[in-house]
């Protein structure tokens, strides 16, 4: 029975060198190698094109060793969508991260569980948090987002040239902006 190493990065200035590494270091022997590279954690695991590849070429009663417990999936849902559509299929699920456990195990589905539950609760309370510091940002008057390329008064000076007749790419040539910048404006 073959052995896959499954990695992922979020941007494609990372490697999977470390994740591939460690999973060297545990003793694995890994048959096959698939890396998604620059493939954000936010996308389904089902969604990513090299671990959708990598169901494909695994066969039933194989083992899927990944690093940690976030490679398999976004969230609870996800991860628990994932690993119980390989338990089904009788492939061991190994993620050093968790000591080398056996997701597919019953100790490894209580453990699962937890870790599912304790991540998501995590991500809401980062959300929270979030949301509570840009509340209070705007409170304090402060300016949020990304800085207007225009001033008021080239807004107004665009508004007057397009009513003039001006076309919206003569104005974002002019103006040095893009013509969705333009018709923002104008609208």
């Amino acid at each position: 029975m073959a052995t896959f190493g499954y990695t992922r990065v979020s941007t494609k200035e990372q490697t999977v060198e470390n994740q591939r590494h460690e999973i060297l270091a545990a003793g694995h022997q890994v048959d096959f190698w698939f890396d998604d590279a620059g493939v954000s954690g936010k996308v389904s695991a089902m969604q990513r094109p090299q671990f959708a590849a990598m169901l494909g070429k695994i066969r039933d009663g194989e083992t899927l060793v990944v690093t940690k417990l976030d490679r398999l999936g976004r969230d609870a849902q996800d991860v628990g969508a994932t690993i119980k559509q390989l338990a089904a299929r009788g492939i061991k699920v190994v993620v050093l991260q968790l000591g080398g456990v056996d997701l597919t195990s019953a100790p490894g589905k209580l453990m699962l569980t937890m870790l599912a539950a304790v991540a998501e609760m995590e991500r809401d309370l980062l959300v929270e948090r979030t949301h509570s510091g840009l509340e209070r940002a705007k409170a304090e008057g402060k300016t949020l987002g990304r800085p207007a390329k225009t001033t008021d008064q080239q807004r107004q000076e665009i508004k007057a040239a397009h009513g003039a007749g001006t076309s919206v790419s003569a104005l974002a040539r002019e103006y040095g902006i893009s013509r969705a910048s333009i018709l923002n404006i104008v609208a």
